[in-house]
């Protein structure tokens, strides 16, 4: 879930809770993009807009002390912010800290519509490549409780010919090492790709290498959210998935399926 803060969410912390209950959720979790020490772009929160945040969530809490609502951020990986992080990482009373890739080079950020042309400037080869090696060393940095849309650079349809796996499974084996949940996320639904975050023959991979999950709708709204959960848990299970993971002051604990 988001919260008006990063720019391009909209919905009070208690219509999200709302929404929730409403379609049966037995708790929620907040995960904002992460304020930067320098204003990067415009679609997170402010360097000084994190005691907001905070106060915005206790505030929901306060209102609903009976249903569980998760504190966490979502935290691009940018090389050589490790220690931003890090530094974050004691800001507050985490449930998790969510990690993900949306810079392929320091002035692009390949999920942002207005940057669509740049498609067509170089092979979507090169792109893909650009972006999982930027995913692998995320995860290889061991900083996030979990790992955000891992597939998201097929956000607007751009695809390279051939057998994607050549891209994702070095970066699975990362995973897999690290021992870190990856997201299985229904926002790609929403966008020009229609298909979930991450495609099946990727999150079968991931199964294989028995890669734990969570399902999340990165909700923007209060209607997105669980939007088409049916649909993620559908696909979780027909690769063999049987639990998702829950969060709580950064500890994971695996939960099995209805």
């Amino acid at each position: 879930m988001h919260t008006p803060l990063c720019g391009h969410a909209t919905g009070a912390p208690r219509d999200y809770v709302l929404a929730a209950q409403k379609a049966g959720l037995e708790e929620i979790g907040f995960s904002d993009h992460n304020p930067m020490p320098t204003q990067f772009d415009d679609w997170r929160m402010g360097p000084k807009q994190l005691p907001e945040y905070l106060t915005l969530i206790e505030a929901a809490r306060r209102e609903f002390p009976d249903y569980p609502i998760r504190l966490g951020l979502e935290c691009d990986f940018i090389p050589g912010y490790e220690n931003h992080i890090r530094d974050l990482a004691t800001q507050a009373d985490w449930d998790y800290l969510i990690g993900s890739v949306h810079y392929v080079t320091p002035d692009w950020d390949i999920d942002n519509p207005k940057h669509l042309k740049r498609w067509t400037e170089q092979p979507v080869e090169e792109i893909w490549q650009a972006y999982f090696a930027a995913y692998t060393k995320m995860v290889e940095s061991c900083l996030f409780d979990f790992l955000a849309h891992p597939d998201l650079v097929k956000k607007f349809g751009h695809r390279p010919q051939g057998d994607l796996s050549r891209f994702y499974l070095p970066t699975l084996d990362a995973m897999a090492e690290a021992g870190v949940p990856m997201e299985v996320s229904t926002a790609g639904l929403r966008k020009d790709v229609h298909e979930i975050y991450p495609s099946r023959d990727f999150l079968a991979a991931a199964h294989a290498r028995h890669i734990p999950i969570v399902i999340n709708s990165d909700a923007h709204s209060p209607e997105e959210v669980a939007y088409e959960f049916s649909l993620a848990y559908t696909l979780a299970r027909e690769v063999g998935y049987t639990h998702v993971m829950r969060f709580e002051q950064r500890k994971a604990k695996p939960i099995p399926f209805n």
